[in-house]
């Protein structure tokens, strides 16, 4: 399984999701409309920060009890599977009850996937205890909430997952904050923070020239221009030509 240093893990932190995504683009290694996460998936906790960590992926269903075993069946198997990930588990559900039938997480399995070390959970379905959660400054991503567990049960661990409308593989490199999710191609992680820098730095341009104030449209489109000029040179750099 690839994986990145635990310095570049903690650099990708400092940046939104939004950057992130902008700098990947600029390594031109996937078209601009994939790799990220669709509106169906939204953080429950907008405040917290970014949350970045190695995809641990199980399918879902709360509609009718499982054939054998309890309605946490298939858990113990998928903490137990967390020690293979090369660093901190992100927590990926796509729940097979369409629609969503009853909540992927709560208090209890928040708790245990934070006391295993996972930096966060996203789910294709729903999620509840938020208030419990909260307190737990536990980064959580779902399509909604549901007040019951219903007849809750993981079927498959470490498998191919849909979520927001991208499928998530064990391992893949994830990073999310209040604006969604992204994947992050493992072979170029470790350039993306510095990256995310210079992207910001080359906004600034604009940035810096509206809050100024009295700005004029020639100024504004001598601004613009620094920042796209700054951006391509960093896409050069980035793609080595």
């Amino acid at each position: 399984m690839n994986s990145c240093s635990a310095e570049t893990l903690v650099a990708l932190k400092k940046y939104d999701t939004p950057t992130v995504c902008n700098v990947i683009e600029l390594f031109d290694v996937r078209p601009r409309s994939s790799g990220y996460m669709n509106r169906t998936i939204s953080a429950c906790f907008p405040a917290l920060p970014p949350m970045v960590g190695y995809a641990t992926t199980a399918t879902f269903r709360a509609l009718s009890p499982p054939r054998s075993g309890d309605v946490y069946a298939g858990l113990d198997g998928q903490l137990a599977a967390l020690e293979n990930l090369p660093g901190p588990p992100v927590i990926v559900f796509q729940d097979l009850d369409e629609p969503s039938a009853a909540a992927t997480f709560g208090e209890v399995m928040c708790t245990t996937y934070q006391a295993f070390g996972s930096t966060g959970l996203i789910t294709s379905g729903t999620g509840r205890d938020l208030d419990q959660v909260a307190g737990l400054s536990y980064p959580v991503f779902t399509a909604g909430t549901c007040c019951s567990h219903g007849a809750c049960h993981i079927l498959h661990i470490n498998v191919p997952v849909v979520v927001g409308g991208i499928t998530v593989y064990p391992g893949d490199l994830l990073h999310g904050d209040c604006n969604g999710v992204t994947t992050i191609p493992v072979n170029i992680a470790s350039e993306i923070p510095d990256a995310c820098e210079a992207f910001a730095k080359a906004e600034r341009h604009v940035l810096d020239y509206v809050k100024a104030g009295n700005p004029t449209a020639a100024g504004f489109a001598e601004a613009r221009q620094a920042m796209v000029s700054d951006i391509q040179s960093l896409g050069q750099r980035l793609r080595g030509k």
